[in-house]
C-alpha cells in the first residue's frame, strides 16, 4: 500500500509539474486541451511528430532568451526553478537526442499554425500573450520581448485572424527610460514593424526606432549570455522613506538656534498675539512653497539635485543653474551659521563655570572648527551613518520638548521665580499677549526678519531626493507634514512660555516685596506674586526674564541639560543636513555642466553616487565663515537665498501652470497657480524686508548668472515651462496675425530658399541671412527623391538643423519627399509656413550646366519658374561663377532633376541608397564650413541695381535691407535705369524724385540710353551656338534623330516661330550683358530686372539661354536673382507681392546679379 501511494505522489508530482511548464509554454502543444499533456513523454514525441522538417536553429525563438544552442539545457534552465526539477530534466531527456530538420526558410509557427487552425477546440486564449505575476507580458510562443522571432517571422504570422500579437499590451518599459537589472528592457512595436510585410527582409528606416534587436545585430552570443548570467546585481543603495528621509530631516532643519534661543525673546518683543502672527505669516509662505514643491515633484521623476533639480527641470537651465549654484552656496554658509550657534552655547556654558581657551571669539572658531571636522566625518561615513545620526538628534529634541512642557507645569521655585518663571498664570498671559517693543529691532518687521530663518529648512528632504525610495510621494507628504508639526510646536512654545514667564526679573532671591522698601510703586506682573523687580525694571538691569535670557527654556525645563542637549541637537542637526544638502545639488549641478570649471566636483563615489568632492569643497567653504564667529552677520546672507529659491519654486509652479502644457500633470492636486504666484511676490517682498542689501546681492547674482547661461546656451533639453510658454506664446501671436490684414508698409521678404542640404551651399545661405536676420523669414528646404516620406531621415534634419544654428543663421529647415524635383518644390511652396508667416519669395541656385544635362531637367527648372510665379511667388535665383555646392561626397546621389555640376540645388537619394547609404551621405556634418564671402565686411564697392523694369520697389528694398547691416554699411547704392540720350537730365531726377520719396538715402542715379543698342554681331553669335542643339531644323530632309549636336523634340525645343517672336527679347539680354560688362564689372552686388518668357510662347530652353548669357564672362563670381511681384500703383511693395532675392557679392573676386521681374503679361521690346 506505502509502494502505491509513494508511486501515485510521483506520477502526481510529474503531473503537476506538467501543467506548471505548460502554463509557461501553451503554445508548445497544438492539440485539444483534453490532449495536451497526459505526460512529459508524450508531449516530447508530439513535439517531434509536429515539428519534422524543422532545423535546430528554428527552434531557437522557442527557448528561453539566455541559450539557444540546445534544448535540453534551456529546458532545464527554465525548470530549474520548479521543485521537480530532476525527474523532469530526466523525462525530457529524449528531445535532446533527436533535433528536427525541415527545409530552410519557413517559420516553425507557420508549420504549426495549420494545426491551430485546423482543431477549432483551441480558444483564443490559449494563443494571447500571457501575463506573468510580476506584470511583463510572456508571449506564449516564446518569442523574444521584442515581438519578433530570431529568424525574422512576426508574431503576427502565428495569430489567428484579427489578433495581432505583434501589437503589444501598455507596458511600463515602453515609457521608461532606465532599465531593470536581471532582465532586457521591452520595447514598443514601431510602426514600420506593424505595418510592414513580415516576408520583406528590407531594414526599418533610419528615423524609425526599431524595437527588433536582431534587425540591429542585436543577438548576444553564448559566452555573452554566460558572462550576463555570471555578473552579480549591483549593490542597492541606500534609499529612505517619507519619515526618515523627508520628515525628520525638514523638521530637524527647521528646528534651530531660533527655536530655543529666539523665540521666548521674539515672544516678550511682539507678544503672544503678534508673535502668533509672524509664526502664522512665515508657514503661510513655507507651506503654499511646501505645496509648489509638492506639485513640481510629482510631475514627473524626480531625480538627485533636490532644489536644484526642481527649478532646472521647470524653468529650464538659465534660472534653474543659477539658483542651483547660490543655492548649494547657500546651505554651504548655513552649515557655518549652525556650527556658530552651536559654538556659542558651548562658549556660554564654558563662560558659566569660568572655563576659556582664549577669548570668547577665538573660542567660538575654534569650537566651530572642530565640530564642522566631527559633521564632515559623519557625511563622509555615508548616508546611512549620517541619517542614523538624524534620528539620535530628532530623539534628542523630542525629549528636550517634553522636559520642557513638563517643566511648565511644576511648581516654580524661590530660584526660577526670582528669574521669572511661575507657572501658568493668567495675568503673565495678558500682560505678554501685547506687544512691548524695545531696542533697534523693536519692532514687527525686526522680528519677523529674525524669526522667518527659522522656517526655511522645508527643503531639507528634497535637496537629498536621489536618496528616496519614492521621492513624488515621500516629497509632497514629509515636507508639508514638517511644516504643520513644526509650525504647531513653535504655537504652542511661545504661548506657554509666555504663560508663565515675565518679560524682567533680576534674580535676586531678597527682590520680594517683603524685602522692598516701597511696595507700593512696584511695577511689573511679578508684584501679584510678592516680588518686586522695579528697580533692575526701571534701570534697564535685568539680566532675567523673557526679555533678557536668552536660556529661558533651559530655566523653564524640569531638567535644563536636556535643554542644552536640545539647543545641540538642533543646531548640529541643521548643521548636518545642510552639510549634507549642499554637496548633493551641487554634484547635480556640476554633472549637467552648465558652467565651467566646476565638473570636477560632479564625481560620486560608492554605490550612493556620494559627492566626496563636494563634501570637501562645503566643508572649506563652511570653515570660512566659522571664522566670521558672528552669527548676526552670517544670517542675513542666506535668508535672502533661501527666499530667493522659494521665489523661484513658486514662480516655477505658478509658469507651469499657466502655460497650460499638457505635460504638466501632477499627481498632488491641492496648490494653485495664483496662490504660487502670491507666494513668489512675497517672498521678494521679505526679502527685502529682511535685509535690502543682501537681497541686491542675491539678485544681482542671479541674474549675471542668467545672462551668463543665456549667452552660453547650453546643449541642453528638459521639456521647461519655458519652451512651453515660447511654444503658447509664439501660437497665439501667429494666430493673432490672421485678424490684421495686409498692409505695404509692413511687407517683408519671407524666403523659401531651396538650399537642398543647407551645409552644400553655405553661400547662398549666408546672403539670404544677411537681410532676414531677426528681420523676416527665412525657411532651407531639400527636396529628396523617393517613393514614399519613409526616405526623409529625421536624424540628418536635426543635423541641418544643428548646422544652421551653429552657424548662427535665425533660419527654419523644411524637407520633403517627392518623385521629382518640380512636385517637391511646389509642394514646399504651397505647404510651408504657418498663416501669415509664410514665405512669399523662392530663391535657388542658377543652373549652370544646363546644356549637358537632359533637356527635361531644364524643363523642369525653367517650370520651378513659372509655378512659383502662378503662386504668386517672387523668385530669386542665384549664380556665382565657382559654383554654389561645396560638396564633393554627393556627386554619385544627385537627382537628374538637378545641375551635376558645381551648382546644384538640391541632392536626392533612390529608396535604395537610403537604405544601405549612411547618413552621412547627405552632407550632414555639423562642423561649420569655411567663411563665404558674404560674411566678410565688404569694402567701399557698390551695390549697382538694374531697375529697368518697375518691380513695384522691391529691387530697392532688397539693397536698402543689405546695406543696414554693419559689413555692407560701406557699400554704395547706383540706380541703372534705361532712358533716351536727349531726356537723359529729365529722366534722371524724375527717378531720384521717386526714390526721394521712397526713404531710402539712395543718390547716385545713371540713366543708360545704350542700353537700346543693338548688340554686336559676335555676341550674337555666340548665342545662337548656345541655344543651336535646341533649335527646330526646318530642312525637311534632315533626320530629326537625337544625337550630340541635337537634343530631341519637346517642350523645350525652339521653333523658327518662337525664335522670331522672342527675337526683340533674345537681342535685349544679349545687349545688357554688354552694359554689364562695361559698367559694373567692379561692382560689389548687381540687381538686375529680368524679363519674364511667356508659358507656351518661350520655350524653356530659350528662356534658360537668356538668364546665361546677360550674365556669363563676368570676371567675379556672379548672381542671378529673379523676382516677380504685381505690378502696383503704389511705389511701395505690397504683401501679396512676392519679392526677388539677390545676386552675389564681390570682395576682388566676386560679382552679384539680382534680377528682378514685375511686368507679368508685358513683354520688353527694343
Amino acid at each position: 500500500m506505502a509502494v502505491v501511494l509513494h508511486l501515485t505522489s510521483i506520477l502526481l508530482s510529474c503531473w503537476l509539474s506538467d501543467i506548471k511548464f505548460a502554463e509557461a509554454y501553451p503554445t508548445a502543444y497544438d492539440k485539444a486541451p483534453s490532449e495536451a499533456w497526459p505526460s512529459l513523454r508524450s508531449w516530447s514525441s508530439s513535439w517531434k511528430t509536429e515539428s519534422q522538417n524543422v532545423p535546430s536553429q528554428k527552434l531557437s525563438p522557442l527557448l528561453p532568451r539566455k541559450d539557444k544552442s540546445t534544448l535540453g539545457h534551456n529546458t532545464s534552465t527554465f525548470m530549474s526553478n520548479h521543485r521537480h526539477h530532476s525527474s523532469i530534466q530526466g523525462i525530457l531527456a529524449p528531445i535532446t537526442k533527436t533535433p528536427p530538420t525541415t527545409g530552410a526558410g519557413t517559420c516553425l509557427v507557420q508549420q504549426r499554425q495549420k494545426v491551430v487552425f485546423a482543431n477549432p477546440s483551441i480558444t483564443l486564449s490559449q494563443i494571447r500573450p500571457s501575463v506573468a505575476a510580476n506584470g511583463n507580458a510572456a508571449s506564449s510562443l516564446g518569442v523574444s520581448e521584442f515581438g519578433y522571432l530570431s529568424d525574422g517571422c512576426s508574431l503576427a504570422s502565428s495569430a489567428t485572424p484579427g489578433y495581432d500579437t505583434l501589437d503589444a499590451p501598455p507596458h511600463y518599459d515602453f515609457y521608461a527610460n532606465t532599465e531593470v537589472w536581471g532582465r532586457r528592457r521591452k520595447f514598443r512595436p514601431s510602426l514600420y514593424e506593424l505595418y510592414s510585410n513580415p516576408k520583406d527582409d528590407s531594414r526599418p528606416p533610419q528615423y524609425e526606432d526599431s524595437s527588433v534587436g536582431h534587425l540591429d545585430g542585436g543577438e548576444t552570443t553564448d559566452e555573452e549570455d554566460e558572462e550576463e548570467e555570471q555578473k552579480e546585481p549591483p549593490a542597492e543603495p541606500t534609499r529612505f522613506g517619507w519619515v526618515q528621509g523627508v520628515l525628520i530631516r525638514c523638521m530637524l532643519n527647521i528646528w534651530g538656534v531660533i527655536l530655543y534661543l529666539r523665540l521666548p525673546w521674539i515672544t516678550a518683543q511682539a507678544g503672544i498675539g503678534l508673535t502668533w502672527v509672524i509664526i502664522l505669516l512665515s508657514s503661510t509662505i513655507t507651506g503654499i512653497t511646501g505645496l509648489s514643491t509638492s506639485a513640481i515633484a510629482t510631475n514627473g521623476k524626480v531625480k538627485g539635485g533636490g532644489t536644484y533639480f526642481l527649478i532646472s527641470r521647470s524653468l529650464g537651465p538659465e534660472l534653474g543653474g543659477s539658483i542651483g549654484l547660490i543655492f548649494a552656496f547657500a546651505n554651504a554658509v548655513a552649515v557655518a551659521m549652525h556650527t556658530v550657534g552651536f559654538a556659542e552655547t558651548v562658549t556660554d556654558l564654558m563662560g558659566e563655570h569660568g572655563a576659556v581657551m582664549v577669548d570668547k571669539i577665538n573660542d567660538i572658531r575654534i569650537i566651530g572648527i572642530l565640530t564642522v571636522t566631527f559633521l564632515l566625518c559623519i557625511s563622509l561615513a555615508g548616508m546611512a551613518w549620517e541619517s542614523k545620526a538624524q534620528v539620535v538628534f530628532f530623539l534628542v529634541i523630542m525629549i528636550s520638548f517634553a522636559s520642557y512642557i513638563v517643566g511648565t507645569f511644576m511648581p516654580a521655585s524661590p530660584q526660577k521665580q526670582a528669574k521669572g518663571f511661575f507657572s501658568y498664570k493668567v495675568d503673565i498671559f495678558r500682560e505678554n499677549f501685547v506687544p512691548g517693543w524695545r531696542g533697534r529691532e523693536g519692532s514687527f518687521f525686526g522680528m519677523f526678519s529674525i524669526f522667518f530663518p527659522s522656517a526655511t529648512g522645508i527643503l531639507a528632504g528634497a535637496n537629498i531626493s536621489g536618496d528616496l525610495k519614492n521621492p513624488t510621494v515621500a516629497i509632497p507628504k514629509g515636507t508639508l507634514s514638517a511644516i504643520f508639526f513644526t509650525t504647531l510646536s513653535y504655537l504652542i512654545i511661545s504661548v506657554t512660555i509666555g504663560s508663565c514667564v515675565v518679560r524682567d526679573a533680576s534674580g535676586v532671591l531678597n527682590d520680594t516685596l517683603a524685602n522692598s522698601s516701597s511696595p507700593a510703586s512696584c511695577v511689573g506682573p511679578g508684584c501679584q506674586y510678592g516680588w518686586d523687580f522695579s528697580e533692575c525694571i526701571q534701570n534697564g538691569t535685568c539680566t532675567f526674564g523673557l526679555m533678557n535670557y536668552y536660556q529661558s527654556m533651559s530655566m523653564v525645563s524640569a531638567f535644563a541639560p536636556l535643554i542644552t542637549a536640545g539647543i545641540f541637537g538642533a543646531t548640529l542637526s541643521s548643521a548636518l543636513a545642510c552639510l549634507v544638502s549642499a554637496p548633493k545639488v551641487f554634484q547635480c549641478l556640476c554633472k549637467d555642466r552648465l558652467y565651467p570649471l566646476i565638473g570636477f566636483f560632479g564625481k560620486g563615489y560608492g554605490k550612493n553616487d556620494e559627492p566626496l568632492r563636494g563634501y570637501l569643497l562645503t566643508y572649506l567653504i563652511a570653515s570660512c565663515f566659522i571664522l566670521i564667529a558672528e552669527l548676526n552677520t552670517i544670517a542675513p546672507i542666506i535668508s535672502n537665498f533661501f527666499l530667493c529659491s522659494y521665489t523661484l519654486i513658486n514662480f516655477s509652479c505658478f509658469h507651469a501652470s499657466i502655460t497650460n502644457s499638457p505635460g504638466w500633470r501632477p499627481s498632488f492636486r491641492f496648490y494653485n497657480k495664483w496662490l504660487s504666484l502670491l507666494g513668489s511676490v512675497c517672498c521678494v517682498v521679505i526679502m527685502f524686508l529682511l535685509t535690502w542689501w543682501a537681497a541686491l546681492i542675491a539678485f544681482g547674482i542671479v541674474f549675471f548668472l542668467l545672462g551668463y547661461t543665456l549667452y552660453k546656451k547650453p546643449d541642453v533639453n528638459w521639456g521647461s515651462s519655458v519652451q512651453a510658454s515660447s511654444y503658447s506664446i509664439a501660437l497665439n501671436q501667429c494666430v493673432g496675425l490672421n485678424q490684421v490684414e495686409d498692409h505695404v508698409k509692413n511687407y517683408r521678404p519671407q524666403c523659401l530658399v531651396l538650399t537642398g542640404p543647407p551645409s552644400s551651399r553655405p553661400g547662398l545661405v549666408d546672403l539670404v541671412s544677411c537681410f532676414t536676420k531677426s528681420l523676416s523669414l527665412m525657411m532651407c528646404a531639400n527636396v529628396v527623391s523617393g517613393p514614399g516620406p519613409s526616405v526623409v531621415q529625421k536624424e540628418t534634419s536635426e543635423k541641418h538643423v544643428a548646422w544652421l544654428n551653429t552657424r548662427k543663421v535665425k533660419s527654419f529647415y523644411r524637407e520633403v519627399a517627392s518623385s521629382d524635383l518640380r512636385t517637391g518644390v511646389n509642394v514646399l511652396m504651397q505647404g510651408a509656413g504657418l498663416g501669415r508667416i509664410r514665405p512669399n519669395v523662392l530663391l535657388l541656385g542658377f543652373k549652370t550646366l544646363w546644356r549637358n544635362d537632359p533637356p527635361q531637367a531644364a524643363h523642369d527648372y525653367i517650370g520651378i519658374l513659372h509655378d512659383a510665379f502662378e503662386l504668386q511667388y517672387g523668385v530669386c535665383v542665384l549664380r556665382m561663377k565657382d559654383g554654389l555646392d561645396i560638396s564633393k561626397t554627393l556627386h554619385s546621389h544627385i537627382n537628374p532633376a538637378f545641375d551635376e555640376g558645381p551648382e546644384r540645388v538640391c541632392s536626392t537619394l533612390s529608396r535604395a541608397q537610403v537604405q544601405t547609404n549612411s547618413v552621412s551621405t547627405i552632407s550632414s556634418s555639423p562642423e561649420p564650413l569655411p567663411t563665404t564671402v558674404f560674411q566678410k565686411k565688404q569694402a567701399k564697392k557698390t551695390i549697382d541695381v538694374y531697375w529697368l523694369c518697375d518691380d513695384g520697389g522691391l529691387i530697392l528694398l532688397l539693397p536698402y535691407l543689405l546695406t543696414r547691416r554693419k559689413r555692407w554699411s560701406k557699400c554704395t547704392v547706383r540706380v541703372f535705369v534705361g532712358g533716351l540720350l536727349e531726356r537723359k537730365e529729365e529722366q534722371k531726377q524724375e527717378v531720384l524724385a521717386l526714390i526721394k520719396k521712397f526713404r531710402l538715402g539712395f543718390h547716385e542715379v545713371e540713366i543708360i540710353p545704350d542700353i537700346y543698342q543693338s548688340p554686336q554681331p559676335v555676341n550674337v553669335k555666340l548665342f545662337e551656338t548656345m541655344v543651336a542643339a535646341y533649335r527646330k531644323d526646318l530642312n525637311p530632309k534632315q533626320d530629326y534623330a537625337c544625337g550630340a549636336s541635337r537634343v530631341c523634340d519637346g517642350p523645350w525645343t525652339i521653333s523658327e516661330q518662337d525664335w522670331e517672336r522672342n527675337k526683340a527679347k533674345t537681342l535685349r539680354q544679349i545687349r545688357l550683358n554688354e552694359v554689364l560688362q562695361d559698367y559694373s564689372r567692379e561692382a560689389a552686388l548687381i540687381l538686375i530686372t529680368m524679363p519674364v518668357g511667356r508659358r507656351g510662347v518661350c520655350p524653356s530652353s530659350l528662356y534658360l539661354a537668356w538668364l546665361d548669357f546677360m550674365s556669363r564672362d563676368l570676371q567675379p563670381p556672379k548672381w542671378i536673382i529673379q523676382a516677380r511681384l504685381h505690378v502696383r500703383a503704389r511705389a511701395w511693395p505690397s504683401q501679396s507681392a512676392p519679392s526677388t532675392l539677390f545676386g552675389n557679392n564681390q570682395i576682388q573676386h566676386t560679382t552679384s546679379y539680382f534680377c528682378s521681374r514685375i511686368c507679368a503679361s508685358s513683354a520688353i521690346s527694343s
